[in-house]
């Protein structure tokens, strides 16, 4: 499954219930849950014993997939935050709809892949130990690059952003593009030019 080995497979339901009623889930959060969410299942754990070419990590102990099946794709993604709020252990969800897996895991902030067809979808496990696989694993899901210089947490907050700048500049594009006084036009393209800074960004 996932092309994780095979001695990694497990397979435990993780009941709906159990979870509302261990956290005292309120109402309106289990209603917005079960919306979304149809079953829940603990597929892998990875860990040392588990991926023996895996050494011990120092941060990481071990992680574990979860399999959860959706309702529907356009999910809550306060429902996936919830899940991992919850579950005091690492976890990368594997969300699946229809034919098509996504993957989704928490590591300084909510990360996730794209939809894959569910039998080309992997979680490739590298690094001399877990703490590496796990951080192999965030960059594989979110396709992040690490700087030389910076720390995986550090590249997140800095992608993170650059993805609000280029919103907020494509979004004052939009508006250069509808105004029509060549004034206020100057104005926003101005506005633009601060924002671009050090940041290659095309101004066209």
């Amino acid at each position: 499954m996932f092309g994780l080995p095979e001695s990694a497979i497990v397979k435990r339901q993780l009941p709906k219930k159990a979870i509302y009623a261990k956290f005292a889930l309120k109402p309106s959060q289990r209603e917005s849950f079960d919306t979304d969410v149809s079953r829940m299942d603990i597929v892998a754990v990875v860990s040392p014993s588990t991926v023996p070419a895996l050494g011990a990590g120092t941060e990481v102990k071990e992680f574990y997939i979860v399999a959860v099946q959706l309702k529907r794709k356009d999910y809550e993604v306060k429902n996936l935050s919830l899940l991992f709020q919850l579950i005091p252990q690492r976890l990368v969800l594997a969300l699946q709809f229809e034919q098509e897996t996504q993957f989704a895991i928490e590591h300084t902030q909510l990360i996730t892949s794209a939809w894959f067809p569910t039998e080309e979808a992997r979680l490739p496990l590298s690094g001399l130990n877990i703490d590496t696989a796990w951080e192999n694993l965030v960059k594989s899901i979110g396709q992040i690059t690490v700087e030389a210089g910076h720390t995986l947490a550090e590249q997140i907050a800095m992608n993170e952003q650059q993805a609000k700048l280029f919103a907020q500049i494509a979004t004052l594009k939009r508006k250069m593009a509808n105004e029509r006084q060549p004034r206020k036009k100057r104005a926003i393209y101005e506005e633009i030019k601060k924002l671009v800074g050090t940041q290659r960004v095309a101004l066209e």
